[in-house]
């Protein structure tokens, strides 16, 4: 008898560890806790100005090779592979755009770089490969080590010069939003700073800066989802959003219709 009661108590208590288990087990597998939605608004993305070397390129069907310069955001620090960095995953979202064009990404990041740098190796690094686009992105590291903002600013405008000298359209990349970055007291003027030589040279600007503050404001992402541990460098979901948006400025400017020059007022 005393066995039967035992084996009844076994079976119960069985039971309702199932239950239980069926209960909590739903709040722990979301799937917006495990990746989250990369979301593109066409407006914080838009570039001021049509891509009008690729434009022509695309139109000619004509080969279109693109050159990203810039530091570790770049270089890809903190993806998990070189497939990951964002170069590699904007050739991908360029393919599906373009499925019939063939582009070509080449990645020129190099840690630790700033500006003056970047510029030493334009010749080698950028201009041997004859760009169509060339992708600069620029700033993070001076904010990083406190350096002044003013020198930063020239040599933006040199080497923008230096790119559209060569027939290159040129996108502007500015800093990540990211915990060390923000930190520093220069963050928001260095993104200002790039904005204005951007609007002074009449070049395009990539707004990062922007699109990563409105995945932590806006739509209330922890800085977990979109930066690595060291609360600087971005992470593989981050670098597949930036290159998602990415695609998306580049498809638009690139096919934007232009207004005829004879069109009636």
């Amino acid at each position: 008898m005393p066995s039967k009661c035992f084996s009844k108590l076994a079976s119960s208590s069985l039971a309702l560890a199932a239950l239980l288990g069926s209960l909590t087990l739903p709040a722990t597998v979301r799937a917006e806790d495990i990746t989250p939605t990369c979301t593109v608004s066409a407006d914080l993305v838009r570039l001021a100005h049509p891509l009008t070397r690729v434009s022509h390129r695309l139109a000619a069907g004509l080969p279109i090779t693109i050159v990203a310069i810039g530091s570790s955001s770049t270089a890809g620090a903190g993806a998990s592979s070189p497939a990951a960095n964002y170069p590699s995953r904007l050739a991908v979202e360029l393919k599906e755009h373009f499925p019939r064009q063939a582009i070509t990404v080449i990645n020129r990041g190099v840690n630790g770089e700033e500006a003056r740098e970047m510029l030493a190796r334009f010749d080698q690094s950028v201009l041997a490969e004859k760009p169509d686009l060339v992708l600069w992105q620029v700033g993070t590291n001076s904010v990083l080590r406190d350096h002044p903002l003013a020198p930063h600013g020239a040599l933006i405008h040199e080497g923008v010069h230096r790119l559209r000298e060569h027939g290159a359209d040129v996108i502007l990349i500015d800093p990540q939003f990211a915990p060390k970055v923000i930190a520093k007291p220069d963050a928001e003027g260095m993104v200002n700073l790039i904005a204005a030589a951007a609007k002074q040279e009449n070049v395009d600007l990539f707004r990062r800066f922007a699109l990563m503050r409105k995945w932590r404001e806006v739509e209330g992402k922890p800085f977990e989802a979109f930066t690595s541990p060291d609360g600087l460098h971005m992470n593989d979901w981050s670098y597949s959003c930036i290159a998602k948006a990415l695609g998306v400025a580049i498809a638009e400017a690139a096919t934007r219709p232009v207004a005829s020059a004879a069109a009636a007022p």
